[in-house]
C-alpha cells in the first residue's frame, strides 16, 4: 500500500493511506473519525494523556500545566524577524466558483478533496471547481469549501517555498478560518477539524432561519460611534415590538472599518440614517445571518458538543483568538475559545496589531494569505502598511505553467 505524506508543517506531518479512502464508508459516528485519514492518534505532548509518571491529571491541572510550557517555536532558536512567516486563514465571504482549480496538481490536494467528500457526504471539490454559485454561497457549503480550500494552498506554498512552512511563527485565521490555522499549528486533525466545521456551518445556517437577520459592512468617519448606533437601531426595533433585538458588532477589520450584524430591522434603520451617524458606506454582505452575535447563540451548543469529542491538541505555534486576539495557550483554551466566538466579534483588527506588534525599526515577517480572497492582505494594508509590503497571497485559482 503507499503512503503519502500531507504536509501540514515540517515535522508535523500525518501519513495518509490513500488506497483506504476507496473503501471507506460515510462517516456515521464522530468515533469513526479517530481511525479516518488524516487523523494522527498520537501525540507528542507528554502531558496529554496524564502526567510522566502514569497518573492522570484533572483537565483543570493539565490546563494549568500546559499553560506554562514552552511551545515548540519558544523552544527554537530565535531567529530574525524577515527570515520568519505568519500564515492567514480567510473565513466565509472569500468563497468563489473556480476555486482550487490551481492546486490539484500539489501535494494530496486530491486526496484532502476526498476525504471531505467522504466526511460531508457531497461532492465538495466539484462544488468549489463549477458550483453552482448559489450552492456554494450557502452556509453549510461554503465554510467547509474555504477551510478546506485554504488548507489546500498550504500544500502548494510548500511546494513552492518550503521554507515559509518551516520557518513559520504564527498563524491567525478568520472565523471559520481559525480552524484552518490550528490544522496547520498541529493542534487539531485535518478530517476531525473538517468534521467540527461541518456541524457548525450546519448550526449557524439552523440558527440563521430562525429569525430575519444579517450583517453589513460599515466603512465609517473617525467621528463614527459604532456601539452607539448599534443601541439606536436596538431603540428602533424595541419600538416595533422586537422583543430582545440584538444589533452589535460583528467584525473589527481595521481602522474605521466594522461589520454591524443583528435583527434585519436594525440593519434597516443604520442605512437609512448612515449619514447621521457619520457612516461613509454600508454594504449589506451575503450572509445567511447575523454572525457572531447573540443570535448565534442556539449554534453553540452543537460546536461545543463536537468539540468535546475530538481531539485537541496545544498548537505549535502561535496562534491568536478571535475572540480576544490572544494566543491560545492549551487544548482546554482552544475549546471554549471556538465556541465562544460564534457569539462574540472577531477582533481582526486587534489579532494583527498583536500579531505585527514590535520595536521600532525591527523588520518584518513575511506574511503569506491562504486561500481564495483577498480580503486579509486588504485588512492588513489598512492596518499595518510596513507589514503588508511583506504580504504574499497564495492564489487558488489556476496558472499558466
Amino acid at each position: 500500500m503507499n503512503i503519502n505524506v500531507f504536509v501540514l508543517r515540517k515535522g508535523l506531518s500525518v501519513n495518509m493511506r490513500g488506497a483506504t479512502l476507496l473503501n471507506m464508508m460515510r462517516i456515521t459516528s464522530r468515533t469513526e473519525l479517530r481511525s479516518f485519514p488524516l487523523c494522527r492518534n498520537v501525540s507528542n505532548n507528554p502531558h496529554q494523556h496524564g502526567s510522566q509518571n502514569g497518573t492522570q491529571t484533572s483537565p483543570e491541572s493539565k490546563d494549568q500545566l500546559l499553560e506554562n510550557e514552552p511551545t515548540e517555536e519558544e523552544r527554537r532558536p530565535k531567529k530574525k524577524p524577515s527570515e520568519c512567516s505568519v500564515l492567514l486563514f480567510p473565513g466565509q465571504g472569500s468563497q468563489f466558483v473556480g476555486m482550487g482549480r490551481g492546486l490539484l496538481k500539489y501535494g494530496n490536494v486530491k486526496d484532502m478533496f476526498a476525504v471531505a467528500q467522504k466526511i460531508l457526504g457531497y461532492d465538495l471539490l466539484s462544488l468549489c471547481l463549477d458550483g453552482p454559485e448559489e450552492e456554494l454561497m450557502k452556509t453549510v457549503h461554503c465554510q467547509p469549501a474555504v477551510f478546506v480550500t485554504s488548507l489546500a494552498a498550504v500544500e502548494r506554498l510548500n511546494h513552492e517555498n518550503p521554507a515559509a512552512i518551516e520557518n513559520c511563527v504564527a498563524a491567525a485565521g478568520f472565523s471559520v478560518g481559525e480552524f484552518a490555522a490550528l490544522v496547520f499549528s498541529g493542534a487539531m486533525d485535518f478530517a476531525e477539524a473538517l468534521y467540527a466545521v461541518k456541524v457548525r456551518a450546519e448550526a449557524m445556517q439552523k440558527a440563521s432561519e430562525l429569525i430575519p437577520s444579517g450583517m453589513l459592512s460599515v466603512m465609517g468617519r473617525p467621528q463614527a460611534k459604532y456601539k452607539h448606533a448599534c443601541l439606536q437601531a436596538r431603540e428602533h426595533c424595541l419600538s416595533l415590538g422586537i422583543k430582545e433585538p440584538v444589533c452589535s458588532v460583528a467584525n473589527y477589520l481595521f481602522p474605521d472599518g466594522r461589520v454591524i450584524a443583528g435583527h434585519k430591522e436594525a440593519l434597516d434603520f443604520l442605512q437609512q440614517n448612515s449619514r447621521k451617524l457619520h457612516f461613509l458606506r454600508v454594504r449589506p454582505l451575503l450572509v445567511s445571518g447575523a454572525f457572531h452575535t447573540a443570535l448565534m447563540e442556539s449554534a453553540t451548543e452543537p460546536l461545543r458538543d463536537v468539540l468535546r469529542q475530538v481531539e485537541v491538541r496545544r498548537p505549535e505555534i502561535n496562534v491568536y483568538s478571535n475572540v480576544d486576539a490572544k494566543r491560545y495557550m492549551h487544548e482546554g483554551h482552544v475549546r471554549r475559545q471556538l465556541a465562544k466566538q460564534l457569539v462574540s466579534p472577531v477582533k481582526w483588527e486587534q489579532t494583527l496589531h498583536e500579531v505585527f506588534e514590535r520595536t521600532q525599526g525591527q523588520s518584518f515577517p513575511h506574511t503569506y494569505e491562504m486561500g481564495p480572497g483577498k480580503q486579509l492582505g486588504a485588512t492588513l494594508q489598512k492596518c499595518n502598511m510596513k507589514a503588508y509590503k511583506s504580504y504574499t497571497h497564495v492564489d487558488v485559482t489556476a496558472h499558466d505553467d
